[in-house]
């Protein structure tokens, strides 16, 4: 007896109540992550699962006649009409979905959701063994300092991606031996499946979608074609780039039988000792002395470009906020800096000597104050300002 199927909201995310927008919104961010060609390949059966999955789901919950049938039926109101669980089990993932459109699941779902991204989902043409693909896209995480990113910063990666077979040159056969067309599926790397008025394309159970066989596999990769190794790559990371920005590398991915891949940098800037990002401002603290709060002066500020000096008005209250114009983070579109929000912490003394006591009692009473029935002016200070 199968299992039973999850509920299409659960599977992605999503309320009941959930509008298309929202439901389209789940699905990209399901389908970018477990899509097969965007996962390792030890990870790659699993993610086609899940694949399989959210796009059923998907084109269920995209179709309002269908999410109609389905939220007053369930999955017995769609089932018999449109995904019956032979069909979506014993098919490759590919293959489902480019037949959805036979079977009237809305279509091509893929180039509706990623056209705009650029992906090859599925390639041309029918024969499995003439289809040419690009090589799988890679994401790579980087740490960048925050002075890094104003500034930009050039970076030299370790980064992990397989590659054509040298020995082999990608074919997966032993040197001086060839691959053969497959007997069971003529070559086409797929069979047919009729179910009732509808028929379905699998992926053939000989060569597993390839078209071809390998009868001695190339000890260098096991009969893969694709060896992993690691290579040391230059980029270039330009200033004003924020954790979560993404940096495309064309051509710096995995190798496949129509070019390479892209390399995808995921950038994470880490937090600075002394200033905090607020989008394009950056901010900080600096602690100014009691007199020169009272009587005014310049102090020494720090800013991304190295130390500025910074006029203080007479009688500054400690926490006033003072704004350096174009000393915050420059803008990846070409607008102008943000600024450098400067906080000033008015630092109370706590060590005075007799003689500055009795200086301080004396300004109090010039000040018309009573200093007799108080521990100490500086103590008043202290308790002003904090």
């Amino acid at each position: 007896m199968p299992a039973a199927k999850r509920d299409y909201y659960e599977i992605l995310g999503v309320k009941k109540s959930a509008s298309l927008d929202e439901v389209k919104k789940a699905y990209r961010e399901l389908a970018l992550k477990f899509h097969p060609d965007r996962v390792p390949v030890e990870q790659k059966k699993d993610a086609e699962e899940k694949f399989k999955d959210i796009s059923e789901a998907y084109a269920v919950l995209s179709d309002s006649s269908k999410r109609g049938l389905y939220d007053q039926y369930g999955h017995a109101g769609i089932d018999q009409k449109y995904a019956q669980e032979d069909i979506f089990r014993g098919a490759d993932f590919d293959s489902v979905f480019r037949g959805m459109g036979d079977v009237g699941l809305g279509g091509s779902v893929f180039e509706e959701i990623f056209s705009d991204l650029g992906f090859d989902i599925f390639g041309g043409g029918s024969s499995r063994q003439g289809r040419a693909r690009r090589g799988r896209n890679i994401e790579y995480e980087v740490d960048i300092t925050l002075q890094e990113a104003y500034k930009g910063v050039e970076k030299v990666l370790t980064v992990p991606r397989y590659e054509t077979c040298h020995v082999c040159s990608g074919s997966g056969a032993k040197p001086g031996t060839k691959r053969t067309t497959c007997p069971t599926c003529k070559g086409r790397g797929k069979q047919v499946i009729s179910q009732g008025f509808f028929q379905m394309s699998q992926t053939c159970p000989s060569c597993h979608g390839e078209g071809v066989m390998v009868g001695s596999p190339c000890n260098e990769c096991h009969g893969q074609g694709k060896v992993k190794v690691t290579r040391k790559i230059e980029v270039k990371i330009p200033a004003g780039v924020e954790t979560g920005s993404h940096l495309r590398i064309r051509g710096e991915g995995e190798e496949g039988t129509a070019g390479k891949g892209d390399l995808y940098l995921i950038l994470n800037v880490k937090e600075d000792k002394i200033f905090n990002r607020v989008e394009s401002d950056i901010t900080c603290t600096v602690e100014i002395p009691l007199t020169k709060a009272i009587l005014g002066g310049v102090v020494e500020v720090p800013t991304l470009d190295g130390p500025v000096e910074m006029k203080i008005p007479v009688g500054t209250q400690s926490g006033k906020i003072f704004r350096l114009r174009g000393k915050g983070m420059p803008s990846l579109r070409g607008y102008a800096n943000g600024d450098e929000l400067v906080r000033v912490n008015v630092v109370i003394p706590y060590d005075l000597n007799k003689e500055q006591k009795i200086l301080i009692e004396q300004f109090a009473k010039l000040r018309g104050e009573n200093v007799q029935n108080h521990s100490s002016f500086s103590e008043k200070i202290k308790k002003a300002f904090n």
